[in-house]
């Protein structure tokens, strides 16, 4: 079983990235590999248990559930429900936290999930990489140019 695990300093403070990462339907805004989302069922995009459907740049099309939101400990947990991605029981968890030499952000960022064992170099690979680490990039652009 595949555990990625991602972590990176933001140089904001961790409000301004939550504020951004807080949205469950708003990593279209943000996220390159995102061309659109919305959630399902008019519900609220921090109610737990609402669904998110988005399509890829490339046009495929995934769901995922959130789990868990916690603006206290400024964290959330989601899982994906149905993708063209040969990956099963995939559930993430995002988690911020302060860095309080220079007022940062800490964003740790991992996951489970199954898959085929052909496909497992690949697909960690592109979840680690094109998912996560590129997340991570375009966070850091986004903050800078609202800076």
């Amino acid at each position: 079983m595949p555990h990625i695990v991602k972590s990176t300093i933001l140089d904001a403070p961790t409000d301004a990235a939550w504020a951004l990462l807080r949205d469950f339907n708003g990593h279209d805004r943000w996220h390159p590999a995102v061309a659109t989302s919305s959630i399902e069922r008019a519900n609220s995009s921090d109610k737990i248990g609402c669904i998110r459907r988005f399509k890829l740049q490339d046009g495929a099309e995934l769901r995922e559930q959130l789990l868990a939101l916690s603006d206290l400990e400024q964290s959330f947990s989601y899982c994906l429900l149905d993708t063209p991605i040969p990956m099963f029981n995939y559930v993430a968890h995002v988690r911020l936290l302060p860095v309080t030499d220079g007022d940062r952000t800490f964003w740790h960022w991992e996951s489970r999930f199954t898959t085929r064992p052909e496909d497992r170099d690949r697909i960690t690979h592109m979840v680690a990489e094109d998912i996560y680490q590129a997340g991570f990039d375009a966070i850091r652009r986004h903050l800078k140019e609202a800076a």
